[in-house]
């Protein structure tokens, strides 16, 4: 019985894996018999390094600490000095010869000293090249002979389903291997202010694996391991990875910078929804459409248009506002690209000169609602937001539960056209939205010094 479940295993696993077997005869060991990964964990082990980090905490004051009685009376210093905090992670080395590390910026952010220990057992103190918050992504160098480093793979050609496995240090236990498969790309919404097309996996992350290697079976990086969904502290299958080719694009302007000196084209944009495009008569399933340009940007000197939808930058596609975010975000400021770009039904190559990013940077944002019940509109006035400022219909007041407000629409919003077209009045809007009474209507609406469409039927 043991042996014909045995050998059922086998073939399952023959089944799922055989296009990497076959690719990779060391992934059988005749020997033995069995399947196994342990010839490529041998390779990259060495590569995959314990970060442990010294930092300062705050001591957390007790009320009574600022009676003068009891700070007489206890003999309380006039201070409380910051306690050392030990944290630990993990950290991929790239650059054997020049001792580069890859982690996270959350594992050494705040550090004071930041050891990094090897499979040999050494311990090297690290010195930090550069961060960046925004992707999460950090720097270290060390000073050591006989460094492995690992192979970078290439995280654009990554495929759902695709077998993965994930190196690091969970909870300071020492090095741990565990292995999943890809379980979504391109997923966002962890750290909203940050860059993020984060690689999604089963494979068990825990933390302290933070920093490590997300890693394809002919042992590959593909992926710097950030963070999990933990709703009870532990891993429950979801864990997510920075991809290496962002992770890369960030180490070379560290090392080179010290810092990432990210582009902007100046444009406020959106998701080209399929609602959005059948209203605005888009022939396009994909890309960013441009709600908003900033005066004097790079998009401005181009040429680019408030309903430009833009679909590629140098060639690579952009299926919505998050990759063009990324996209633009990673070249430096100065570069010259070319966009590919729609507009009124022709498709447009522009090339652009990156400008340096701005604390507003681009605006992504979405809406899609099904009717203006609940909403009440006027013409605008002094001291409404946005007069002076454009042309509209102001949203004044909106009922409470309302299907508007349900769907998007706020008060002090100034609706400024449908469907591209300028309004001015009332009538010019219930006009225009009779006219689309048959397809969707787009409302170019202002909001916060932003422009955005909103979709109603």
């Amino acid at each position: 019985m043991i042996s014909q479940i045995a050998r059922l295993v086998l073939v399952l696993f023959w089944a799922f894996a055989a296009v990497p077997i076959q690719a990779q005869p060391d992934l059988f060991d005749e020997q033995r018999g069995v399947p196994t990964i342990a010839s490529v964990i041998a390779t990259v082990s060495d590569a995959v390094v314990n970060v442990s980090v010294v930092s300062e905490q705050s001591m957390q004051l007790n009320p009574l600490f600022n009676d003068p009685f009891f700070r007489e009376f206890f003999d309380f210093p006039p201070q409380l000095q910051p306690q050392p905090q030990l944290s630990a992670g993990s950290g991929v080395i790239i650059d054997a010869e020049s001792g580069y590390i890859l982690t996270n910026n959350h594992v050494v952010e705040s550090a004071r000293e930041i050891t990094v220990t090897l499979t040999d057992r050494r311990d090297i103190i690290a010195e930090v090249v550069g961060t960046d918050p925004a992707t999460d992504i950090a720097v270290l160098r060390v000073e050591a002979d006989g460094l492995t480093e690992v192979k970078m793979g290439n995280s654009d050609t990554l495929q759902v389903g695709d077998f993965v496995v994930a190196v690091g240090n969970p909870f300071g236990l020492g090095q741990t291997v565990t292995s999943g498969i890809i379980s979504a790309l391109g997923r966002s919404g962890i750290n909203p202010e940050g860059y993020e097309d984060f690689i999604q996996t089963d494979a068990s992350i825990n933390p302290g694996n933070s920093g490590g290697a997300l890693l394809t079976l002919d042992g590959k990086l593909i992926g710097i391991n950030s963070a999990i969904i933990a709703p009870a502290g532990g891993n429950v299958g979801i864990g997510f990875a920075v991809p290496i080719n962002m992770a890369r694009g960030v180490m070379e302007q560290l090392v080179t910078f010290g810092e990432v000196r990210r582009g902007q084209l100046g444009v406020m944009i959106q998701d080209l929804t399929p609602d959005l495009a059948q209203a605005l008569g888009i022939d396009a399933e994909r890309g960013a459409i441009i709600s908003q340009i900033v005066p004097g940007s790079a998009a401005e000197a181009v040429g680019l248009k408030a309903g430009d939808v833009i679909l590629a930058v140098d060639g690579e596609n952009v299926e919505d506002s998050g990759d063009l975010r990324n996209l633009v975000g990673m070249i430096p400021p100065g570069s010259e690209v070319e966009l590919s770009v729609l507009r009124d039904g022709r498709a447009l190559a522009l090339m652009a000169q990156i400008g340096t990013r701005q604390a507003s940077g681009e605006h992504e944002a979405s809406a899609s609602i099904e009717i203006l019940d609940g909403a009440v509109f006027s013409e605008l006035r002094p001291g409404m937001p946005g007069y002076g400022e454009v042309k509209g219909i102001a949203v004044t007041s909106l009922s409470p539960g309302s299907a508007a407000g349900r769907a998007g629409l706020r008060e002090g919003d100034v609706i400024t056209a449908v469907n591209n077209a300028p309004i001015d009045t009332v009538d010019d809007m219930v006009s225009a939205l009779e006219a689309a009474a048959s397809v969707p209507a787009a409302l170019s609406v202002y909001r916060n010094g932003a422009a955005i469409y909103i979709v109603v039927r």
